[in-house]
Order: structure tokens, then C-alpha cells, then sequence
């Protein structure tokens, strides 16, 4: 019972709040992608983030953009454990600002630019009512003291917990246009990763004669009763049998002995103090903290003035977190203790094509190597790389105003072991749609919405002398989005 409460506090840092793209990188860098769904082959400012070699293809001049979206997002997990007082639990993801900020200097045959965002996370997650995990150790108390010989009818607990998490990004790229089809792009991007985790297990109470008690104090009373009687029971000779009536009221097999008793009372005794010690209240206050730096290539093909192909690599970036821990009730997070969450390599394409003069299709992948990043093993649990492919169109109604939609499908490749209630990865359906609006020839705004439905995942969880049972996972995701552009020269 002590084991079982403790481990639902070690999964604490396991969350991972990434909300569009992989599993732990974030692709919605920009308004246009929010209502386009699909940058790959992007020509115009945001193209920074999405495709460096083709910002070459802009007029020279001077650039800058500031973007910033509103992400809200819900998780539910189901659990049917028959023990829990509840089977969900909701956790609101909250994202209000989002930012991202993009510069690009153009000049001739070259494009020098900067760009700035969240490249993971840039949001938090609150779980009011706890998770699972946390819950379904505590739900087993009532059978477990109930077997001790003390009458429990239910429990309640305070369950609580919220993590934030941002990984900055600040990426510096080159580009060159090395003829009127080819152009080329080298860069890097510095990561500064931050999690942050808050959360407690307090007042874990059962019901006792149709009351609330502590049940800590209900053990701690045992275990006090039980050493009494250890002490009570050395007095007499350690090979003598113990009268029927005296080993039957102490809840001992006939034919106990003296002796024998009171080593099964101290280590009675002994359990209930641990166990009643462990239910005590713990509190957790960490921070995680890491910098990498990701080498990026990309290319940029250009056969006519209708069609623009693009080819991006981002190579794995190795992160290494460290913990600064201000509390931990539970002794599951040392301070200074460090550990890998590599963020995982890249391949992104794109292609897009004007049919007409006014009106352009686009279509995006990209592919990520989770499989070959070190997350301190939890890579062994993905099958197969995460995807994603997209489609998105543009019209220009006129010279300042121009309407966009796009279609997405994620593709996760995680097993069933890689989920947990913290940490799961789903599989996903994406629509998005918004306009541009010309204001000046110099300044521009992107408006954007974006909706993803999730596919339900599920697990089965198997409890010790218990039984198997299905833990469901799902997600729903809106994000709004605006973007200002300008031009200074």
C-alpha cells in the first residue's frame, strides 16, 4: 500500500504539453499556418520558421511580423477502475498568448533572418481533481484496511496538479539564391526549455461509522494497538501455545505462540506506521530547465513562376533537463538530477502551385524521428514515426483581401505502453480557415481559426490481484490567431 500511494507522485514530471505538431514539437508557428494548415513551401515572412531557403524569393527590403495565438485545449481521461469515487478526469490546457516573432533582411541573392517562438509546449495543464494515477492507489484503501480488521465504506482525497511547460526557440538562418531555380538555407535554432510542476496529495480521508477520518490516524491507531499487544504478549513464555480464545481475539491462527505473536504484531505494528506515514500529505514544487541547439538545412526549387518545392532538415536537438526542486514530499525528484528529452529530427517538404493567377494550392509533410531520440528510454515505447501530411488553398478575391482553408491528418506511431494519463499521444484531423487583409502595401494582417479532432486512444492497465482495466484517452483543440506584417523598407 505505501509503494502504491508514493508511485502515483513519480509520474509528475512525465507531462508534456505540446499542442500542434510531434509529440514534443510544436508546428502552428504562424497565423498563416493556423488558417492554411500548410507552410512547407511558404515564399512570404513566416517562411523563417517553415522554409528558409525561400525567403530569397521575397522583394529586397526589410521585414518583420509578430504573431500571436490563443490555444485552448481540453483532455479527458477515462478510467474504469471499479475503486474510483469518479472515472473522469478533465485537465484545461490554457494558452492564451502564444507568440511567435519573425525578421528577414533581403538583399540581392541574400536573406539574412531571425525568428522567435515556442518551439515545445507555451502552455499549462490543471488537473483540479487529479488523475488516475494519482487516484486509483488511494481508492484501494478502503479494501486494504477493511482486511486490517477496520470497517471503511469510502474515501476522499485532494488531488491536485499543474505543469506548465515552454520551450523558447531562437532561430538565426542564411539563405543564398544560387540561381533563378535553386536556392539553398543553413541555420540554427537555440532552444531554452522551462517545465514547471505544482501539485499536491492531501487530506486522504476514508469513511469510518459514517464519518470522515484521517486514515493515517486510523493506521497510526492500529499500529499503536499492535504494538500494545506485542508488548503484552512477551511477558509470557515464547514456546507457550496461546489460549484459543486469547489468539482468536487477536486475530491469530490457533495454535499460535507466545513468541510467534509478538513478531507478528511488531511487524503489523511496523506496516501500519509506514503505511499511515506514507498517507500523509505531500507536496511537489519543480522546475526543469535546458538549453540545445538545432542545426537546420534547407533547399528551395523554383522550375517556374506557378510551382515552388521546398526540402527542410532539422537535425535532433539533444537536451538535457536538470531539476531545481523547491519541495518534493515524495523524494521522486532530487535536486540537480539530470536527464535527456531530446527533441526529435525533422524532414519537412512542401510543395505550391498556382492553378490560376489568383489562386494557389498547397500541400505539406512532415516527418518526425522519434524513434531515434533519447527521452531516458521512453523512446522504446514508439513504434513507428510520428506524421503529418496537409492540404490548404488560397484565394485572392482582390489586390488587399485573400481567403484561406486547409485540412490536416496527424499520424502518431506511439504504443500502448507510451501512454499514460500525463503523457499521450493521439492521432489527429485538423481543419483550419482565415483571410489576409492588406491594410497598406507595407502592412498586412492574418486572421485564423483552427480546430483538431482527435482519435480516442486507449490502454489496458493491469492492478496486482485485481484485475485489467481500460484507461481511454482523448483531446480537443481551438486555436484564434492574429498576425501584423510590415514592411519598413
Amino acid at each position: 500500500m505505501k509503494k502504491l500511494v508514493l508511485s502515483a507522485t513519480a509520474l509528475l514530471f512525465l507531462v508534456n504539453l505540446a499542442l500542434a505538431g510531434g509529440i514534443l514539437t510544436n508546428s502552428n508557428q504562424s497565423a498563416q499556418f493556423v488558417r492554411m494548415l500548410s507552410r512547407n513551401a511558404s515564399t512570404d515572412l513566416d517562411a523563417v520558421y517553415f522554409n528558409p531557403a525561400g525567403l530569397v524569393k521575397m522583394e529586397d527590403g526589410f521585414y518583420l511580423a509578430f504573431h500571436n495565438q490563443s490555444i485552448f485545449q481540453t483532455k479527458t481521461v477515462n478510467n474504469l477502475f471499479p475503486m474510483l469515487n469518479d472515472a473522469t478526469y478533465i485537465g484545461d490546457v490554457a494558452a492564451p498568448v502564444f507568440p511567435s516573432f519573425f525578421a528577414n533582411y533581403k538583399k540581392d541573392k541574400f536573406a539574412l533572418s531571425f525568428g522567435f517562438g515556442p518551439n515545445g509546449g507555451g502552455g499549462s495543464a490543471e488537473y483540479k481533481t487529479g488523475l488516475p494515477s494519482f487516484e486509483v492507489p488511494i481508492s484501494q484503501l478502503p479494501a486494504g484496511l477493511n482486511q486490517l480488521g477496520i470497517p471503511v465504506t469510502g474515501y476522499s482525497a485532494d488531488l491536485y496538479f499543474k505543469g506548465t511547460s515552454v520551450f523558447w526557440g531562437f532561430q538565426f538562418n542564411a539563405s543564398y539564391k544560387v540561381s533563378e531555380i535553386f536556392s539553398a538555407s543553413a541555420g540554427i535554432r537555440i532552444i531554452d526549455a522551462k517545465n514547471t510542476y505544482l501539485g499536491h496529495i492531501k487530506d486522504i480521508n476514508v469513511i469510518s461509522g459514517g464519518q470522515s477520518k484521517k486514515a493515517s490516524d486510523l493506521l497510526t491507531n492500529l499500529a499503536t494497538q499492535a504494538s500494545g499487544a506485542a508488548s503484552q504478549f512477551s511477558q509470557y513464555p515464547a514456546t507457550m501455545v496461546m489460549p484459543d480464545n486469547i489468539a482468536t481475539g487477536a486475530g491469530l491462527p490457533i495454535g499460535t505462540t507466545f513468541g510467534q505473536a509478538v513478531t507478528i504484531m511488531n511487524s503489523k505494528a511496523g506496516a501500519a506506521q509506514a503505511t499511515a506515514n506514507s498517507l500523509g500529505d505531500k507536496n511537489v514544487d519543480v522546475k526543469q530547465k535546458g538549453t540545445g541547439i538545432t542545426p537546420i538545412l534547407g533547399v528551395h526549387i523554383a522550375p517556374s513562376k506557378k510551382l515552388d518545392i521546398a526540402i527542410k532538415y532539422e537535425f535532433n536537438t539533444k537536451l538535457e533537463l536538470e531539476n531545481e526542486t523547491s519541495v518534493d514530499g515524495t523524494g521522486k525528484f532530487p535536486d540537480g538530477y539530470k536527464f535527456r528529452n531530446d527533441i526529435p529530427a525533422i524532414l519537412t517538404a512542401g510543395v505550391d502551385y498556382k492553378i490560376l493567377p489568383d489562386f494557389k494550392l498547397s500541400t505539406s509533410f512532415n516527418y518526425y524521428f522519434d524513434k531515434n531520440s533519447n527521452r531516458e528510454g521512453k523512446e522504446s515505447e514508439i513504434d513507428k514515426n510520428y506524421y503529418e501530411i496537409a492540404f490548404g488553398g488560397q484565394y485572392d478575391i482582390s489586390e488587399k483581401v485573400a481567403l484561406s482553408a486547409g485540412i490536416m491528418h496527424s499520424q502518431t506511431g506511439v504504443g500502448s505502453g507510451y501512454q499514460t494519463d500525463l503523457d499521450y499521444s493521439l492521432s489527429s484531423n485538423t481543419v483550419g480557415l482565415g483571410g489576409e487583409f492588406s491594410v497598406t502595401p507595407r502592412f498586412t494582417i492574418d486572421l485564423g481559426f483552427l480546430y483538431t479532432m482527435y482519435q480516442d486512444g486507449e490502454k489496458s492497465i493491469t492492478y496486482q490481484n485485481i484485475g485489467a482495466f481500460k484507461e481511454t484517452y482523448d483531446k480537443k483543440t481551438t486555436i484564434f490567431s492574429v498576425g501584423f506584417a510590415y514592411k519598413i523598407f
